[in-house]
């Protein structure tokens, strides 16, 4: 399923949330009504929590199926509440804090900057129990604002090289495509939420734009 929705107020919804196949980890303050949304959406449960205090929950974490890195500062009480839902946790070392925006993964790969240390590297590989590559996109090492991945397919921005798509495709084991959201906006990844059952994008994505993104995240042989 693929919905054009204003969730936070902003086209950057994948800012503040991240999503798996199994559960939505959203801001405490996000509405029920929008709260309902994700759930009919992406089909998971929903979690209200936050990262390190902050809302920015998308930016601070990168997760799949099998955990969920984040950032150093989170807390204690965010840390149990993660491990409650049955996730494995680990902190990212060292002082890039936001995770989030700088890798993108599912459950077959993950591409990081490259500027990541070998220790950080490591907890990523362990924690996902997935391969990663380390690379720039588009000559930026911001690459999970610059993709947005799930277990049926990728959207990468439409700046990309042939050649970083196809890297894209070796890593994650999915086809995928480039792409803008929101009438132009080349960082799919901040302005997107999705799994492999959906997803949820910036309110003045165009038609053309959603069906690239349909095509892209592999929606297009859903029976909706």
């Amino acid at each position: 399923m693929l919905k054009r929705v204003d969730i936070v107020g902003n086209p950057n919804l994948g800012v503040f949330i991240t999503a798996t196949d199994d559960v939505a980890i959203v801001p405490y303050n996000l509405l029920d009504e929008k709260v309902d949304i994700i759930k009919e959406t992406l089909e998971v449960d929903v979690i209200k929590s936050s990262i390190a205090g902050s809302s920015l929950i998308g930016s601070l974490t990168v997760a799949n199926s099998n955990g969920i890195v984040v950032s150093p500062h989170v807390l204690d009480r965010e840390v149990k509440q993660l491990e409650d839902l049955g996730l494995k946790v680990a902190t990212i070392p060292g002082r890039y804090t936001a995770v989030g925006n700088i890798v993108a993964a599912n459950d077959k790969g993950a591409i990081a900057s490259p500027f990541l240390d070998q220790e950080a590297i490591e907890v990523i590989e362990e924690t996902l129990d997935v391969n990663v590559q380390t690379s720039h996109i588009v000559g930026s090492d911001i690459i999970g604002s610059l993709i947005k991945v799930t277990n049926k397919g990728f959207l990468i921005s439409t700046n990309a090289l042939q050649s970083e798509v196809n890297f894209a495709r070796e890593v994650f084991g999915v086809e995928g495509d480039i792409g803008t959201v929101g009438r132009g906006i080349s960082l799919v990844g901040a302005c997107i939420i999705a799994n492999s059952n959906g997803a949820i994008v910036a309110k003045d994505s165009t038609g053309p734009e959603m069906a690239r993104v349909e095509e892209a995240l592999g929606f297009l042989d859903d029976d909706f």
